[in-house]
């Protein structure tokens, strides 16, 4: 009888390779690499499936790394799709109310109802699909809706401004499960393998939506155009939250999640003496470039020479800190467009966004220093610990006054602000309400001018040209975070002195930014159910 030997058994492995570009999405050549570092015949190799993919362009060759499960004697086991659901609420269910519906309190709903706790999500904006109407005015008419703009309404400041998702912050959450909800509700699924995953303005709004539909069809509440004007708190727990129109919302815990810029909220809270406290937060720019250009010094690109298909839109990241304060890029957008951010009519306030292709001809990023409690204590007197944000606003108010009227900003290109001069002229930009020349190095205050000003040299030596008259510089980026915490306790995550109040995502000062926002809305969800 013929001897077949012993039976193979079937094994699945996880191989990291590098790949050149050119090859980087070739299967055939996955399975040549991943079998000579397994060693083991190519033909063994029945099925690769990727797990992460990261561009390395720190040589003059770029190169792709991969992560790449990969199937040995057998098939690839079967991969479910990423799906939400929750159990039926019990009719004993907390209810539980949710101040704000961007990440934190979206996230924190779907994590209330796997708990068995109701959400009642209360947004002072509209819902996405009304809200895309409210951009036209201050796109057009510099006219802002004060409670439907670029920072409010559904899916917060992140829905319009790019949904990147990458984050630092996985010591602190469940990552993965943010980007499988994600894709559960609509997402591209390539943001579970890519590097710095980003969904784009154009995708997001309907993974909001879909987000909602969920807490809705699993037994939650979403009501928009619900401004939350007071607190009920009596003997040290919070009782209740009154509207805009007078209606009183009882909850047996409220979680407080309305981003960064609900400054009425703050201005209520310091009514009502409860304890906050001063941060750290940071102000400047935006600074913006031809993408061209950023493709050319981060790939390692000839003067004239295209982006290859392949390649993505090219980002980078500056840091570094100067006289005990951080000078840094902050939210940089690839192939983007600078968007007005305003949220009052007396302001001018700046920010960046992206589509899902990042195919914009320009590049932009926020361009910051930061600012300690220290810096704003001429505003303490009369503002209290609320002083960063009447920092903030001062900013808000000169920029409006200098770009001349709606949402006109103020502008210079870069080695003027160096030189201390106004530019005769500015460059082809992104930002639709337009520009007018400015003295920015006059309208900043001179410690934030002093160290931008350094800061831009050294970029400008480590990126040659980040410096030169093709970039461009608009004031102000003024809400990179909250100049305000609200505390919190480390083992409850409530209130330390208000029961039942767990202050939570940008706004309270715990995250900083869509997936870290998103994971501390599930935390705090898991707190009130404990």
């Amino acid at each position: 009888m013929e001897n077949t030997g012993p039976p193979v058994t079937p094994r699945l492995e996880t191989v990291d390779i590098v790949l050149p570009l050119d090859s980087s999405e070739d299967e055939a050549v996955w399975k040549s690499a991943a079998a000579e570092k397994l060693g083991v015949a190519v033909e063994r190799i029945c099925g690769v499936r990727l797990r992460k993919h990261s561009i390395d362009a720190r040589h003059r060759r770029v190169k792709v790394q991969l992560r790449i499960d990969v199937a040995i004697d057998g098939p690839l086991p079967e991969e479910a799709t990423p799906e939400w659901h929750s159990p039926a609420l019990p009719s004993t269910a907390k209810t539980v109310v949710i101040v704000g519906a961007g990440p934190a309190g979206l996230f924190a709903a779907l994590r209330c109802l796997e708990l068995g706790m109701k959400p009642i999500v209360l947004e002072r904006g509209k819902d996405a699909s009304a809200r895309r109407f409210d951009l036209a005015p201050i796109l057009r008419e510099g006219r802002v809706v004060e409670d439907s703009n670029y920072c409010f309404g559904e899916g917060g400041a992140g829905t319009f401004s790019d949904g990147k998702l990458y984050t630092r912050a996985t010591k602190r959450g469940p990552v993965a499960k943010v980007y499988e909800i994600l894709v559960a509700h609509g997402a591209p699924t390539k943001i579970l393998t890519d590097a710095h995953p980003h969904i784009g303005s154009n995708l997001l709004p309907n993974v909001v939506k879909a987000i909602r539909n969920s807490v809705i069809a699993a037994g939650g509440e979403v009501r928009f155009l619900t401004r939350v004007t007071d607190f009920i708190i009596a003997e040290g727990r919070m009782k209740a939250v009154v509207t805009q129109d007078g209606q009183e919302i009882a909850a047996e815990a409220v979680i407080l999640a309305t981003g960064h810029s609900a400054r009425d909220i703050y201005k209520l809270l310091a009514a009502k003496q409860v304890l906050m406290e001063a941060k750290p937060f940071a102000v400047g720019f935006r600074i913006e470039h031809p993408q061209p250009f950023v493709d050319r010094i981060q790939y390692h690109l000839h003067q004239d020479e295209p982006r290859p298909d392949l390649l993505p839109a090219a980002r980078y990241r500056l840091a570094t800190k100067i006289r005990g304060r951080g000078v840094h890029s902050f939210c940089m957008c690839p192939g983007g467009w600078i968007v007005p951010a305003a949220t009052e009519n007396d302001e001018v306030v700046v920010n960046g966004m992206s589509l899902a292709r990042r195919d914009s001809p320009f590049a932009n990023s926020g361009m910051v220093v930061t600012v300690e409690p220290e810096d704003v204590k001429r505003f303490e007197k009369e503002h209290g610990v609320l002083a960063g944000i009447a920092y903030q606003k001062e900013l808000e108010r000169t920029a409006k006054i200098a770009g001349g009227g709606g949402q006109v900003a103020p502008g210079q290109r870069v080695p003027d602000f160096l030189a201390g001069k106004i530019s005769a002229d500015l460059p082809e930009m992104s930002y639709f309400p337009g520009a007018k020349s400015a003295p920015l190095h006059e309208l900043l205050p001179q410690g934030i001018t002093s160290r931008m000003r350094e800061g831009l040299r050294l970029f400008g030596s480590q990126m040659h040209g980040y410096a030169s008259s093709q970039g461009l510089l608009l004031g102000f980026e003024t809400r990179t975070s909250s100049p305000v915490r609200i505390p919190r306790r480390d083992d409850t995550l409530e209130h330390p002195e208000i029961a039942g109040l767990f202050p939570c995502g940008e706004g309270a000062g715990y995250a900083g930014g869509i997936v870290s926002a998103a994971m501390d809305g599930m935390r705090c969800a898991e707190a009130v159910a404990s």
